[in-house]
């Protein structure tokens, strides 16, 4: 095994405030921690590499630990993703309570939010990329029992159905009743990030990566069978209520985290938490949003 080279430059200020919870309120300007996130990459001492665990993936992190070295990803400057979207969702899940940037490689199947392979130049590549903040949902859900669980999503809130019976709901944004009944197999609430998963395969709308909406997106919707969800500012406060519950169970997920059998669900924009992916020059996430709207 080669001896692992070490970047010139320590870690300095940038990644400790970058790491700081309480620094990531939402007063915070997002050109100010864009910044931060780019001086970290650009001053990057330590990275911690994650696999998927598949065999590319791992055969990928073997030979970047040989070259760079490796260090946990609690005392990484930045961490460096090697599979698919998943593992990016996964990984942005895990730092949640302390922001750094990420950087992913593609070693998956699709890799949206992944940059393309390459052992060589890391240091350069990580010093030139530059990061798109993203804010989580924050999701309340109330089950049969009266059961309370919170959970934050990247991507997607969504209700589903649990049984061949229709999901029956009644949505309200901010204390008003916008629609007093939907009958259909589910609905779901998407970040602009999000926007082109899920919601996008729902015939959902795209939304631009800095846009300060969300996507109400109804799945399979029979009554009102016309309407196709709407577009909510990212202040808004979301309540969707679960209709017969008992007759019509549903499942609320946040990302990955699910609840079962539950009969009321709140969800909002979590702006106090600021996420922070990387990416090449000219392959943003922002430009890749924007070309899917080109691609339909």
């Amino acid at each position: 095994m080669r001896a692992a080279r070490r970047f010139r430059a320590t870690r300095g200020s940038a990644m400790s405030a970058l790491s700081r919870r309480d620094q990531w309120g939402p007063m915070r300007a997002e050109s100010e921690i864009m910044s931060i996130a780019s001086a970290a990459a650009a001053r990057t001492r330590d990275i911690a590499f994650l696999s998927s665990g598949s065999q590319e993936a791992e055969d990928a992190r073997d030979a970047l630990v040989a070259r760079y070295g490796n260090v946990q990803p609690e005392e990484a400057d930045v961490i460096v993703a090697l599979g698919g979207d998943g593992l990016m969702l996964q990984t942005l899940h895990r730092t949640m309570r302390a922001p750094k940037p990420i950087y992913g490689m593609n070693r998956g199947s699709v890799g949206f939010l992944m940059n393309e392979y390459a052992e060589h130049n890391l240091p350069e590549r990580l010093a030139a990329a530059l990061p798109s903040i993203i804010h989580p949902l924050f999701m309340r859900a109330v089950d049969v029992r009266g059961v309370e669980t919170t959970a934050r999503a990247i991507n997607e809130v969504s209700l589903l159905r649990q049984t061949y019976q229709a999901a029956k709901l009644s949505i309200e944004v901010d204390s008003a009743t916008r629609l007093s009944e939907l009958i259909a197999d589910g609905i779901l609430v998407a970040t602009p990030a999000g926007s082109t998963a899920y919601n996008l395969s729902a015939n959902g709308p795209i939304l631009p990566l800095a846009a300060p909406l969300m996507a109400l997106t109804p799945l399979s919707p029979f009554r009102p069978r016309r309407w196709r969800g709407a577009l909510l500012p990212d202040a808004a406060r979301v309540v969707i209520e679960v209709l017969e519950a008992d007759k019509r169970p549903v499942a609320a997920a946040a990302d990955h985290y699910e609840i079962r059998r539950v009969t009321r669900v709140e969800v909002s924009m979590d702006r106090a938490t600021s996420l922070i992916i990387m990416h090449d020059p000219g392959h943003s996430l922002d430009e890749r949003i924007l070309r899917e709207q080109f691609r339909y």
